[in-house]
């Protein structure tokens, strides 16, 4: 069986580059708070792979996709993977979470 991630990844990357997608109410809050553009964010989209799939999310299907813009800022955002693509939210992540990688997130003792 194929490994759905990737078809998941380009149906939603699909989504974005066309302009189908709405962001939650926090994630609006979230891009503004952060100066994120909406470029920025389709560009990392663009870029991105899923690194984590949240099956039982609370506001559905969703899952992690780090990316990054053409300048080089590091992304990560959740999206839902229902048939309407929702942003739910977009950060800068921490470097003290997550490994060098930005796609492993560091353990603790």
């Amino acid at each position: 069986m194929a490994d759905p991630l990737p078809q998941k990844m380009a149906a939603i990357a699909r989504a974005v580059a066309q302009g189908h997608y709405r962001y939650t109410l926090h994630a609006a809050q979230q891009r503004i708070a952060r100066r994120i553009s909406r470029h920025e964010l389709e560009e990392a989209i663009a870029a991105g792979q899923i690194i984590e799939d949240y099956p039982r999310h609370h506001y559905g299907p969703a899952c992690l996709i780090p990316g990054s813009t053409a300048q080089g800022k590091a992304l990560h955002i959740v999206v839902s993977t229902r048939p309407v693509v929702d942003i739910i939210t977009i950060y800068e992540p921490d470097p003290n979470e997550w490994e060098a990688d930005l796609k492993t997130r560091r353990t603790t003792s």
